[in-house]
């Protein structure tokens, strides 16, 4: 039997001050307080539907953007993630989910590869959700698969509402990334004929 696999960290600017804990182990509980009310949304959507528990807490420099927050953070998850992973023995490496919601579907796929690569194919059909610049996500991603080692791939087939394209994207991710984190019993040591991820 694997050990569960956690990891915290805390991560300290003069923009933001975040805490954050996973549990890539989890049943999907959540405790997300980032200050961006659809980015919690977000977050805590991704722990329920990856089945990681998942705790947040960010104070940032909301009264200048939301910028420092989403990429910080972005750092923060993505080292949890690799941490979390550890050795990466015995896990299935590869992961893709096609997710529909409503009018939209979304394509993602993922490598952990241990080197850094994202692929973000997404023309939102809005400039912005409620008062968050869509582009701030691409943000998250970049900064997420930077520091995680993890090659991601993100593709809007088609969407029309833009809650709906953001939502599809995290529920697939998290999908996407249980899958990858995954352990597959035919496994020996990890799934690389170089021996090695990274």
């Amino acid at each position: 039997m694997n050990a569960v696999r956690c990891a915290e960290w805390k991560r300290t600017t003069l923009e933001t001050d975040i805490f954050a804990e996973i549990n890539l182990d989890g049943s999907g509980q959540s405790d997300v307080h980032t200050g961006i009310g659809f980015l919690d949304h977000m977050l805590t959507l991704f722990a329920k539907h990856g089945f990681f528990d998942l705790k947040v807490s960010v104070k940032g420099d909301l009264e200048v953007d939301y910028h420092h927050t989403m990429e910080d953070l972005g750092l923060v998850l993505g080292n949890l993630i690799r941490q979390a992973a550890g050795d990466k023995a015995g896990i299935r490496r590869y992961g893709s989910f096609l997710l529909p919601m409503d009018e939209t579907l979304v394509q993602i796929a993922l490598d952990l590869s241990g080197r850094p690569c994202l692929v973000y194919d997404v023309p939102s059909p809005a400039p912005r959700l409620k008062d968050i610049d869509v582009r701030l996500f691409r943000e998250f991603f970049q900064a997420l698969v930077n520091q995680c080692g993890l090659n991601l791939h993100i593709h809007l087939v088609c969407g029309d509402e833009v809650h709906h394209v953001f939502e599809a994207i995290f529920k697939g991710f998290a999908k996407a990334l249980d899958q990858a984190t995954g352990y597959d019993p035919r496994i020996q040591g990890v799934l690389s004929t170089k021996g090695v991820l990274d």
